[in-house]
């Protein structure tokens, strides 16, 4: 008998140290705070991922930029230190210049033609532009259409942007486009946002409308104008060494997972937008939807010639196509 239990015990430890018992810790790192949709699709992510390789995979989620600005978690992510990143597309531009192409001013006159380019072979090609430099791309959740804050009035025509002292991204498209509305753009990290229009550095913003809520913007904030001048498309990105070491099964998982939380969370966002408009007016907000779009449009068309003469017409043009179809 005693025998039989020494036999078991050894058997059993050296079951648990097969790797049909090993377990995978995929660090999961955004910049949003809790209380975004970006939270919403990383903790589904992190359950299903969970369930469905039956814990042989688990996911630890860092919001909430703890782990550096988008930036950092970028490089976190091809070094291997962070294994899943979320981030706005315009932040891999530096790798990928002709991906801005997605996020030009007026692209898409819709989210629906947004989503049937990201699925489509467009979206897919950029995607495999992301083993290039590391990456598995695993999809491309949202923003959504960025729209202007500010303290100073409301926002209808490109007239009212004169003068603003306008916080952008790291897009060259948007502070072109700024630079155009007669603004002045300056880059400040999201991070470090809410301090600067609190203290004056700059007095306005655009931003999709979740983020302008869940980075709580309107306490510094009084206008909100829904200009839509840009549809703002997020990239979830894994490291490539990191994918590639799972075994097929749960490679197949990790994307099954994604495509699920990416339609989960566009709608969410689709659903959610009014409520969150509502309660930004509740907050004290002051918001105008009598936007002159074509004014804009019109303003702003020189930005995509810049683009065009930078990185070519091919993806500009590929999205035109998908989207005419």
């Amino acid at each position: 008998m005693k025998t039989l239990l020494k036999s078991l015990l050894i058997t059993s430890a050296f079951a648990l140290c097969s790797p049909a018992f090993a377990q995978t810790t995929l660090k999961f790192a955004h910049a949003a705070p809790e209380t975004d949709l970006q939270q919403n699709l990383a903790t589904f992510f992190a359950d299903e991922v969970a369930k469905r390789t039956d814990g042989e995979v688990t996911v630890q989620i860092f919001p909430q930029g703890q782990l550096g600005n988008d930036g950092a978690m970028i490089d976190g992510a091809r070094s291997g230190i962070i294994d899943v990143v979320m981030v706005g597309l315009n932040n891999f531009s530096g790798l990928m210049p002709d991906s801005a192409a997605l996020t030009l001013p007026f692209m898409f006159p819709d989210r629906e033609t947004a989503y049937s380019v990201l699925d489509g072979e467009v979206g897919k090609g950029v995607l495999a532009k992301f083993e290039d430099h590391g990456l598995k791309g695993l999809g491309f959740p949202e923003n959504g259409y960025r729209n202007m804050t500010n303290s100073r009035g409301p926002i209808r025509t490109p007239e009212d942007v004169k003068g603003l002292r306008m916080r952008v991204n790291n897009s060259k498209a948007l502070n072109d486009m700024f630079q155009l509305l007669d603004a002045q753009p300056q880059q400040i990290p999201v991070a470090e946002l809410y301090t600067a229009l609190e203290t004056g550095v700059v007095d306005s913003q655009d931003h999709p409308i979740g983020v302008t809520l869940s980075f709580k913007f309107y306490e510094v904030q009084k206008y909100l104008s829904l200009t839509q001048h840009a549809y703002a498309p997020l990239a979830v990105a894994m490291n490539l060494s990191k994918f590639d070491g799972l075994t097929p099964e749960q490679q197949q998982i990790i994307l099954d997972v994604s495509k699920e939380a990416v339609d989960m969370q566009r709608q969410m966002s689709i659903d959610s937008e009014e409520k969150m408009i509502a309660d930004l007016e509740a907050e004290g907000m002051e918001v105008n939807r009598d936007v002159d779009a074509a004014a804009f449009q019109a303003v702003v068309a020189p930005v995509w010639d810049s683009f065009i003469a930078e990185n070519g017409d091919t993806l500009v043009n590929a999205i035109k196509a998908a989207t005419a179809k």
